[in-house]
């Protein structure tokens, strides 16, 4: 019997036959992730007169596991926009990787004589928009997509808030109130009270758009099984990015689950 380390849990040659290596040499077609594994929930997203308010939760779920607690979703970019990540957590941190990479390299070409001319050298964001969009496409077409849905705020050349969103699929576009996830069916119908179109959102104050944004949040934690009662909140405005990581929901009240019908032992 052979007694090797190497050759434990192989079945033995002399009553079952050599071992077939073929398996090992595949000649189909190269395979890609189909399915996530971790994944952040949703990500949401409301102008204001001055500028876009984001915030996603801190929770990334492993399947159906509320697994890590601390995994922010929230990125800054160049100090003048915000990147909010919801879908598959490794393409996050991938794609984290490749605009810190972007972010160095405007860094180095954005200054100088761009800037000596009067010229701005940092992509605002439309500008990111426009390049996530041209990514999330381009691995899409390679059969390789990013699954992620990812949103962007800040302000476009003009200084005017802007916030829009690309998927996978590369699908992209622009509104006043954006979601990812769950938040696409329970968030937006919140936001859309009070932004439905860009004259609303101009009238919208920066206070009043973080309690609308606190309020969207608390209805997910609710509603959401993959969410948390801890989150990050951005406010970008012209001022720059006021970023908080480790904001907690507050006044929850669960007074409206008696209301519920068709789950435990209830009476009608």
């Amino acid at each position: 019997m052979d007694h090797r380390p190497q050759a434990w849990g192989r079945p033995r040659d002399d009553v079952y036959g050599a071992y077939d290596h073929s398996y090992l040499q595949s000649g189909g077609p190269k395979q890609m992730t189909q399915s996530p594994v971790v994944t952040g929930t949703s990500v949401i997203g409301i102008k204001f007169k001055d500028g876009v308010i984001l915030a996603a939760d801190n929770l990334a779920s492993y399947g159906s596991l509320a697994r890590f607690t601390d995994v922010k979703r929230l990125r800054v970019f160049l100090g003048t926009s915000v990147v909010g990540f919801g879908g598959d957590v490794s393409d996050m941190q991938y794609l984290d990787r490749h605009l810190n990479e972007l972010a160095i390299d405007e860094s180095y070409e954005g200054g100088g004589a761009q800037e000596e001319h009067g010229e701005k050298g940092k992509l605002n964001a439309a500008n990111l928009h426009t390049y996530l969009h041209k990514l999330m496409y381009r691995r899409r077409n390679d059969f390789d997509p990013l699954w992620n849905q990812v949103l962007v705020a800040g302000l476009d050349a003009a200084g005017k808030p802007h916030l829009s969103s690309v998927d996978l699929r590369g699908t992209a576009f622009t509104s006043p109130s954006l979601a990812t996830g769950f938040g696409a069916a329970l968030a937006q119908p919140i936001m859309r009270k009070y932004a439905a179109t860009e004259e609303d959102a101009a009238r919208l104050t920066r206070d009043q758009a973080v309690k609308v944004v606190q309020e969207c949040m608390k209805v997910l934690y609710y509603r959401d099984a993959r969410s948390l009662d801890k989150y990050s909140i951005a406010v970008v405005t012209k001022d720059g990015v006021e970023l908080k990581e480790d904001e907690q929901l507050e006044k929850q009240s669960w007074a409206f689950a008696e209301q519920i019908r068709g789950y435990g032992t209830q009476t009608v």
